[in-house]
């Protein structure tokens, strides 16, 4: 639930927490309105049934999303006894921009302060071709292969240049992200791999590990490395069963799970195409697009592009510049849509505008309600779907981990508020953080900070039963029942 503070009229030089309002933006007001005329016309297609449950279950609990009806955290400030409450969030990994935003900040923050140790860091992306793009989004097998090969691969150059320039034994470490969408909305499963730029070697058993930087990789060597990971990727598909052999005859193996509308969802998704409705199959609008642009391949340093295959190395993080690791941190686990970049036109279409302008022109997306819930849809991942994972000495069960990652200890107020389970150490440093202290890094904001008077408040309850949520609500003159889901409506 993080989102910009703003500071109330009463003290213009204070920031102070002001509580979201989901149901006053485009993207909740397109949800709550069409999501069961969506429904319904995929119950009423016969080529369409076995709509997966675990998208509908993403939708609907988005609409509960930030709803104080729903239930709700209570926060007193014991010294001038004003309340705050704060809605509970849905914790949905698809397309939620609030959820999403906190995951990507508690992630950052893990990574930087409790992973991640101060040595050069570069970001590693490889992109795919459209068939194997499909096969990800459906099967968890593919994208574990993928990542596999993917590291495998790039550990092994890293091992190779360390040994050519005398280093013994080194080994390596990375932090994978699985990110399945585009610019546009439309699903596009992709790696980000955060890779330390350079070895580990322990010189003696008793001895800490001793980290050897690497210099940069030239635009050949990418190449190359591009080159050998496609060979193995495909051989390694093809011996798994998972990828069909390049036979006239063949035919790709079954999808894990049947549901044609989320299959046609997907291939549109892919191309981006409308998959449902009257306008299946026609391309989806684009505004400010010049049709005569000539195309523009990828370019840049460090970057191969070769049968669909794209690999891109050039960014690279110092060892002691941890703001922009956090932001690259921020950036490789962002969600999927930025609220504000979404706005409804005069016309009733959804229009999500680019973060920037694509080389034909295009600045922005148009979508109709229910193309928009459609690619909403394709992008909800799997479930027990992984899109973090820890690799090399960076693993879990590593061996050099404890003596590489960074150690972190919480200040006493913050070790003070956070929530702890009977049994715990309190000296421990948990895993995670709490709401607070994410606002707080992020914001700069302490939202346990009383606006009125300045003073420590302190959470005091979680309220989910309905009739004490609904008298509280009454109380304060807040609205006692969620936005009302408009029944569904058929085309004139």
């Amino acid at each position: 639930m993080l989102h910009a503070p703003v500071a109330p009229r009463s003290a213009p030089g204070r920031r102070t927490y002001r509580r979201r309002r989901p149901e006053t933006t485009a993207l909740y007001r397109i949800v709550q309105t069409h999501l069961a005329t969506f429904l319904a016309r995929l119950d009423a297609d016969p080529d369409a049934t076995r709509w997966p449950a675990f998208v509908v279950r993403e939708l609907d609990a988005y609409l509960r999303c930030g709803i104080l009806a729903h239930g709700f955290a209570r926060v007193h400030c014991d010294h001038c006894g004003k309340d705050a409450l704060v809605a509970f969030s849905c914790k949905g990994r698809g397309f939620c921009p609030s959820c999403g935003g906190r995951r990507m900040a508690d992630t950052a923050a893990h990574l930087v302060d409790r992973v991640l140790p101060r040595v050069p860091v570069r970001q590693w992306v490889l992109t795919l071709p459209f068939a194997l793009r499909y096969r990800m989004a459906f099967d968890r097998r593919v994208v574990r292969e993928v990542r596999r090969v993917f590291l495998r691969t790039v550990f092994a150059f890293l091992r190779r240049r360390a040994r050519c320039r005398g280093v013994p034994d080194p080994e390596c470490g990375a932090v994978a992200f699985l990110q399945r969408f585009g610019s546009t909305l439309n699903l596009n499963p992709h790696l980000h791999v955060l890779v330390l730029d350079g070895v580990y070697t322990c010189p003696a058993l008793d001895a800490p590990p001793i980290f050897h930087r690497l210099p940069d990789p030239t635009d050949a060597e990418i190449a190359q490395l591009l080159a050998a990971l496609r060979i193995r990727l495909i051989r390694r598909l093809t011996r798994l069963g998972i990828v069909a052999p390049p036979d006239d005859d063949a035919v790709d193996p079954p999808l894990p799970f049947d549901s044609p509308a989320l299959s046609a969802c997907y291939a549109a998704s892919l191309q981006g195409r409308i998959a449902l409705g009257d306008t299946a199959g026609a391309p989806v609008a684009r505004l400010g697009r010049d049709p005569d642009a000539p195309f523009a391949p990828p370019a840049g340093a460090r970057l191969a592009v070769q049968h669909g295959f794209t690999l891109h190395a050039g960014v690279r993080i110092s060892g002691t510049d941890r703001e922009r690791l956090e932001r690259l941190c921020r950036y490789v686990a962002r969600p999927a849509l930025a609220t504000e970049r979404l706005t409804l036109a005069d016309d009733g279409t959804a229009r999500y505008r680019l973060r920037r302008p694509f080389p034909d022109g295009t600045t922005a997306v148009a979508f109709e309600p229910l193309t928009l819930i459609e690619k909403l849809a394709a992008l909800v991942p799997p479930p027990c779907a992984h899109l973090l994972t820890y690799h090399g000495v960076l693993g879990p069960n590593a061996a050099w981990r404890d003596a590489i990652v960074p150690r972190v200890t919480p200040s006493p107020s913050l070790r003070r508020r956070r929530i702890r389970r009977p049994g715990d150490d309190p000296d421990a440093d948990p895993r995670r953080y709490t709401w607070a202290e994410l606002m707080k890094r992020v914001f700069l904001l302490d939202v346990l900070t009383c606006d009125r008077c300045g003073k420590p408040r302190r959470l005091i309850a979680l309220l989910t039963d309905p009739p004490v949520v609904r008298a509280i609500l009454d109380c304060l003159g807040l609205p006692t029942e969620p936005p009302p889901l408009h029944p569904p409506r058929w085309p004139p």
